[in-house]
């Protein structure tokens, strides 16, 4: 257990600079879709009662919430790989929860407003952006936030701090 919370709180540091592009994608679609959830009923408590999420109030906001927050992580390149498992577990959810009734046709949300409606091709046009999101997650879950982040700076200082307290001048 020790090894998963080092690997979660150490991420690499050497990464490229130019992952600060998929950080800026994803958390910036977190960021938005949160704040959607809350200004706007049907994205948020309204989608949620529909799909029968238990108290579907507290459950939008926890999610509305836990995406403005970590979106906001994403963008700043701070506690990343534990910032993006949470969303890669809140993908698989949103996945599961709503596109396996899309493809058997019994969806409670509204369907598609073009052809196809149901099935396994509506289903892959529906999830593309899921499945984006998940994909820049679990790069940055492997990858960590590179260079350009707060994460770099903590772990570069941290090293830096050890170096000095292991030969005192």
């Amino acid at each position: 257990m020790k090894k998963i919370i080092n690997w979660f709180l150490n991420p690499p540091i050497t990464g490229q600079s130019s992952i600060l592009i998929i950080r800026l994608t994803a958390g910036g679609v977190f960021l938005w879709e949160g704040i959607l959830k809350f200004v706007y009923v049907n994205q948020g408590v309204g989608r949620f009662t529909k799909l029968g999420f238990p108290n579907p109030e507290m459950t939008a906001n926890f999610i509305a919430t836990g995406e403005i927050i970590g979106g906001m992580l994403l963008l700043l390149g701070l506690f990343t790989r534990v910032t993006v498992f949470y969303f890669i577990i809140e993908m698989i959810v949103a996945m599961l929860s709503t596109k396996i009734a899309l493809y058997l046709g019994t969806s409670p949300l509204p369907l598609p407003p073009a052809p196809p409606k149901d099935g396994i091709w509506a289903v892959l046009h529906e999830i593309r952006s899921d499945y984006a999101q998940t994909l820049c997650c679990l790069f940055l879950l492997i990858e960590g936030a590179g260079r350009i982040s707060i994460d770099f700076i903590i772990y570069t200082s941290k090293k830096i701090y050890s170096m000095s307290k292991n030969n005192p001048i």
